[in-house]
């Protein structure tokens, strides 16, 4: 055993050490350390327990890049703010054109109708009254035929006239004055076929309706021995391009064209081809 081994140590025992070190970190890579520590006795070179945090540190660069992104997200929310509005304002104004226009559509409509309405009852009554002055002129025409039964051709047509022939030339004298109009088949416009037609309809006899086929409908007469009631016909036999009827004395009823419409006229006035008895 050694002669020093029980002699006590006058060196006083030594105190461990420990140093904290907060690192920050730092733009560039840079550190700081701060280092906290603690020692008892004498300053003397010990071993020390170092322990590093590191931190982020925000630079000033990094919180403008923070600004301007936050700046740049406000920007695009406004424009889309913006844009929204704008959107909602074509559409509003287009509702609005759409509905004004089709207010303008009814009421240039309604305008359009009343108009025809109006033009309708006026035509309506230029017919109602064309068709009195007829039938006054109808009334006086028939006064003056009775009137004068001796020297007028009405009459002697009428006293011609019998039996069946007389109820065709009564249908045909009550058109006198009506209009004439190709196609037309009545009640107050014919041509000349129709009117033919519609005369022999009265009595049962259903004759074609154009002129050629009415020019062969009977049996063929000479223009010489006429009876009342006959159907004139110009043209030939079977291509004839008009027809009307013998009223006797001279005379004959039809719807002549549009100039002159439904008439009575001497066979002077205008010489048929031919002529073809029905009755």
């Amino acid at each position: 055993m050694s002669h020093t081994a029980h002699i006590p140590s006058h060196r006083k025992p030594r105190r461990s050490a420990s140093k904290v070190v907060l690192r920050s970190g730092v733009a560039g890579g840079v550190l700081s350390t701060i280092a906290v520590a603690g020692a008892a006795g004498p300053a003397q070179a010990e071993p020390v327990t170092t322990q590093t945090i590191e931190m982020p540190t925000l630079t000033s660069g990094l919180v403008a890049d923070f600004a301007r992104s936050a700046e740049a997200t406000q920007r695009v929310a406004n424009s889309l703010d913006l844009r929204a509005q704008q959107d909602a304002a074509a559409s509003t104004a287009a509702e609005t054109a759409k509905k004004a226009k089709a207010e303008a559509d009814r009421k240039a409509e309604a305008k359009k109708k009343a108009e025809a309405k109006k033009a309708e009852e006026a035509r309506a009554k230029a017919a109602a009254a064309e068709r009195a002055s007829r039938t006054a002129e109808r009334t006086t025409l028939s006064a003056s035929s009775s009137s004068n039964s001796g020297s007028s051709t009405a009459s002697k047509s009428s006293s011609q006239a019998t039996g069946s022939a007389a109820a065709v030339l009564a249908f045909a004298q009550a058109q006198l004055g009506d209009a004439y109009i190709m196609g037309s088949t009545g009640p107050n416009a014919w041509d000349c076929s129709s009117l033919v037609q519609a005369a022999y309809r009265q009595i049962g006899v259903d004759l074609p309706r154009v002129s050629q086929d009415q020019s062969t409908a009977g049996t063929q007469v000479s223009l010489s021995n006429l009876q009342p009631g006959d159907i004139l016909y110009w043209g030939g036999a079977g291509s004839a391009y008009h027809t009307a009827i013998y009223a006797g004395g001279g005379e004959f009823i039809g719807a002549q064209n549009p100039s002159s419409g439904v008439v009575k006229k001497s066979l002077d006035w205008d010489p048929p081809s031919g002529a073809v008895r029905v009755l």
